[in-house]
């Protein structure tokens, strides 16, 4: 792991750029270390300096004294996307500006993408777990179709807390049979992107033995932000 910048917050949060091989990432960590580590993800690639995503890393590491890490995996963010990524990306944007997308269009998006990016993240959490400030066991906030591979995948992954979307590709739909780990799936009733029905069939199909769902009203961005509090009691359950 190569640090390529850092900035001590008011509140005591350490935020580090850094890069492991290709993969750049952000780490924050809180002023009491070491502490348990919580990978974070945003939804279809998003960048990690979405300020949402910011947000929430640093309320986790400042209030409630987690590691919290997030990188742009293969196809996210700023790295470098083909030709045929990014046309699959702006068929995805037109679908959902006209009313959302069909299943070949959502499956030729975000199943590659899926793909590739959980490698890079399996990469980047042996990194961050050499690190004497960072500590097991692990937990994932985030984008659901990834933390469904992740926890298929890597054993370290303790729990999950995801948002719920509809729109997960039908791999994973049926990967989330294997999952074991904790859950924790936030939904937006009204949430106008991803369908309803698909989201509690999801949540159904999870083989998770401790499940919870929270669900509230209003769309995509309007989760309450008391959430994220609901979501660290969740964790300090599962990690500590």
């Amino acid at each position: 792991m190569h640090l390529t910048s850092e900035h001590l917050h008011d509140d005591g949060v350490l935020e580090r750029d850094f890069t492991v091989g290709e993969i750049p990432g952000t780490l924050w960590t809180p002023a009491s270390t070491p502490a348990p580590l919580l990978l974070m993800a945003h939804n279809n690639g998003l960048p990690r300096t979405d300020a949402r995503l910011v947000a929430r890393a640093r309320f986790h590491a400042a209030e409630l004294g987690y590691a919290v890490a997030s990188v742009d995996a293969a196809g996210c963010g700023d790295r470098p996307r083909s030709a045929a990524q990014e046309h699959a990306r702006a068929e995805f944007r037109r679908a959902m500006q006209s009313g959302g997308p069909s299943d070949e269009v959502f499956e030729t998006f975000i199943g590659p993408l899926v793909e590739q990016a959980v490698p890079d993240w399996r990469t980047a959490l042996d990194a961050l777990l050499a690190l004497p400030e960072v500590d097991g066991p692990v937990g994932y906030s985030g984008w659901a179709a990834v933390g469904i591979r992740l926890a298929v995948s890597e054993p370290r992954i303790a729990a999950l807390g995801l948002f719920a979307g509809g729109y997960v590709p039908q791999a994973q739909r049926e990967e989330a049979r294997q999952v074991t780990a904790p859950l924790l799936l936030l939904l937006q009733w009204d949430d106008e992107g991803n369908p309803r029905e698909r989201a509690l069939d999801l949540f159904d199909a999870f083989g998770s033995t401790q499940k919870t769902l929270h669900a509230n009203p209003g769309g995509h961005l309007g989760t309450p932000w008391f959430e994220a509090q609901d979501q660290g009691r969740f964790f300090d359950r599962h990690l500590r």
